[in-house]
């Protein structure tokens, strides 16, 4: 007889294997994203709820998750195979909010600690005698209990080493409630999937049912609230969907519709209606050997898919740095062609244009070397600035069609980037002034040249290009060559610096919201590399 491997190691392999899954993020709007997020939310379900606490504890009880769709009869099942109500039950919909759990008295400590489904409190409530309190109990309890609570309640009608789980909708219209049964059912050692006669064909039962094929899951499916008249065409019908999925061979039981199950399903279902579904499941649990069998499949189904899913896992990681990187390179590439394009607009004598221009040529007769100052330094900022809007636009045009590049903002990313570049193109100015008045106070000349028409001057012959060759000139005749020539070539740096920073510092503005993902390579190496320690230890 196969025995399921709880070695240490195998387990540690697995624990390591959890920790790489719950480290991925996937961040990025990519086609594929949102599977692959619900394939790591899946594995850490699994690990978390089901794979380590079964191999930890392979004593534990067996835990049977009860889980189809609306209006399937799930509640009254549970309460019809335990024998008393302890599950709500009734006509709206959704009707179980809080999952209950119910086991024999003497498994209660294996469910009241975290072992399994950590992340959910536990809830008692009173033990319930009569049918009024137990429907209280069923009922208002259930409403008030807290999120993320499970409600875990004892049956000594149940045999011991086994546990049922009543979840809620896998189809709720509660967004919480489905995520919330689909984590549930990742935790069972056996899937009870229940449909009824009138939405066995539904695309929800059978989504639950490929799932479980492809985890190879100990599965057992009930077809509920049959109508007598049509109970052998349905039957058959129903059979016949499951040979053709491969299923075939999946445990059938068949509840027809009874009074019971109708008026809201208040009611428990006779004894003689559960009793073929209720032996198959003690037996699951009496029986050593089909015991062994149930948990070793599920558990094995689940490492198996290890190999399929995990893949999968680390190629959509893949797929984010591989995105990551194409928008940093489309930022980086778009905003240092505008950076080359400036300075070619310079050597031409861009900002010398308009104002300036008018400045330029009227100074120093009718134009202050203030005026023209004030008409470069503002040419130069209208100039970065639309550099950078510029850029934006290089940066939409590469990044067409392109879904992650939702992230990076649109055009104008916060709206003020005019007062950032205004600003930096200020400081750049005072800078400039500073240094013409350090120029001027080393200049052994009688009368000293004026540090505001130096720093005009310095300015003119920086910015102008071609077009201010003269600039050059006279500051030469104001200063002396040399110091012409250290003014021009530590001006010549201070505009060269002063432009990469106010684009650069644009363009860190505009891959901050990326660079804030933490999407990196790493992780797609350590899940492979994890992966391949657990194939290993197996």
């Amino acid at each position: 007889m196969v025995t399921l491997d709880v070695r240490p190691q195998l387990i540690d392999a697995l624990s390591a294997l959890r920790d790489r899954v719950a480290a991925v993020r996937l961040p990025l709007p990519l086609p594929g994203a949102p599977r692959a997020r619900q394939t790591r939310t899946e594995l850490l379900a699994q690990l978390d709820d089901y794979l380590l606490p079964r191999l930890r504890d392979p004593e534990a009880p067996l835990l049977a998750v009860v889980g189809g769709s609306t209006g399937a009869g799930k509640s009254t099942l549970v309460n019809s195979l335990v024998g008393r109500r302890v599950s709500e039950a009734g006509v709206l919909r959704p009707t179980t909010r809080t999952p209950v759990l119910v086991c024999h008295p003497e498994d209660h400590h294996w469910f009241a600690g975290m072992r399994v489904l950590p992340h959910l409190t536990r809830v008692w409530l009173p033990q319930q005698e009569d049918d009024e309190a137990a429907e209280g109990a069923g009922g208002h309890g259930a409403e008030e209990a807290e999120k993320n609570a499970l409600r875990v309640e004892t049956a000594a009608t149940l045999p011991r080493g086994l546990a049922l789980l009543d979840a809620p909708d896998i189809d709720s219209l509660v967004v919480d409630n489905r995520l919330l049964a689909a984590e549930l059912i990742c935790a069972a050692d056996v899937w009870v999937m229940v449909t009824t006669a009138s939405r066995y064909a539904d695309a929800v039962p059978w989504h639950l049912l490929r799932t479980a094929k492809e985890y190879d899951a100990t599965l057992v499916t009930v077809l509920d609230r049959v109508p007598h008249q049509v109970i052998d065409e349905v039957s058959r019908q129903y059979g016949a969907l499951l040979r053709r999925a491969g299923l075939g061979d999946v445990p059938r039981f068949t509840i027809p519709e009874l009074p019971e199950s109708a008026g809201g399903g208040t009611g428990l279902l006779p004894t003689t209606a559960v009793a073929p579904l209720f032996a198959w499941l003690a037996h699951r649990v009496q029986d050593p050997a089909a015991r062994q069998q149930a948990v070793v499949r599920t558990a094995a189904g689940v490492m198996d898919s290890l190999r399929v899913r995990m893949p999968e896992l680390a190629g959509a990681v893949s797929a984010q740095y591989a995105a990551a990187v194409r928008l940093t390179g489309a930022v980086e590439e778009a905003y240092a062609a505008e950076g080359e394009r400036v300075r070619r607009q310079l050597q031409q004598g861009a900002v010398l244009a308009g104002d300036a221009r008018t400045r330029w040529r009227a100074f120093p007769r009718d134009s202050t070397a203030r005026e023209l100052l004030d008409s470069l330094v503002e040419s130069l900022g209208a100039l970065l600035q639309c550099a950078v809007a510029a850029a934006d636009e290089r940066l939409a045009a590469a990044c067409e069609g392109e879904a992650a590049a939702r992230v990076l903002g649109g055009p104008g990313l916060d709206g003020e980037s005019p007062e950032r570049v205004g600003m930096a193109v200020r400081r750049w100015r005072r800078v400039l002034e500073e240094l013409a008045e350090e120029e001027v106070r080393q200049l052994e000349r009688t009368p000293a040249p004026d540090p505001e028409t130096v720093a005009a001057l310095l300015a003119a012959s920086l910015l102008g290009g071609r077009r201010a060759r003269q600039a050059g000139q006279r500051l030469a005749e104001r200063t002396g060559v040399r110091a012409a020539v250290r003014l021009r070539d530590r001006g010549g740096e201070l505009v060269t610096a002063y432009i990469d920073r106010v684009l650069h510092t644009e363009r860190d503005r505009r891959l901050a919201p990326l660079d804030a993902l933490g999407v990196t390579p790493e992780s797609q190496a350590e899940l492979i590399a994890a992966l391949s320690v657990v194939q290993k230890e197996r």
